[in-house]
């Protein structure tokens, strides 16, 4: 993917005024992360998440949102890290969680922290560096370098493609 940028963070992102592009931030550990606002429809905490078995890792499990069945995927792992479970003042895991219509099915993208919205001049994307995390690399759509930072715009329909496979 690297050395090209993806379209369709231009579509997913683009307001209908202007030449600029929104994105809703999260980060994983210490890494900016953009999530074209198109995308995003909800920023709240997950709780009583239910396990699925012989789901992949990064399927956290599902959970209810008014009424919705919301598959939950952990992004840590789903980049290859490890997860960084934050608890509450009772001992309970505080999950927060960005919600994503997929295809007809929600999902809730399980993050460290959903930081403002950005609206960054489309000339400031730039491909996906060569030097980026293989798996990094496959998951993101391009870079927008920021004065001290890179933020990472991140490829939503790559994230939720997700290998299952199959029972023999």
């Amino acid at each position: 993917m690297s050395g090209s940028i993806d379209q369709r963070v231009m579509t997913d992102a683009a307001p209908s005024y202007g030449e600029s592009l929104d994105y809703v931030t999260i980060t994983i550990g210490e890494q900016l992360l953009g999530l074209p606002i198109g995308r995003v429809h909800d920023v709240f905490i997950a709780n009583r998440i239910t396990p699925v078995p012989l789901a992949p890792p990064e399927i956290v499990g599902l959970l209810n949102l008014r009424g919705r069945v919301v598959t939950a995927i952990c992004l840590n792992k789903r980049l290859g890290r490890p997860l960084s479970l934050k608890t509450d003042c009772n001992g309970k895991y505080e999950l927060t969680a960005v919600g994503i219509d997929h295809g007809g099915e929600a999902f809730a993208l399980i993050v460290d922290a959903v930081g403002e919205v950005m609206r960054l001049d489309h000339s400031s994307l730039e491909p996906v560096p060569v030097h980026l995390d293989r798996i990094w690399a496959t998951l993101a759509a391009g870079v927008h370098r920021l004065e001290d930072r890179l933020l990472v715009v991140l490829d939503v329909d790559a994230i939720l493609k997700i290998d299952i496979p199959l029972a023999a």
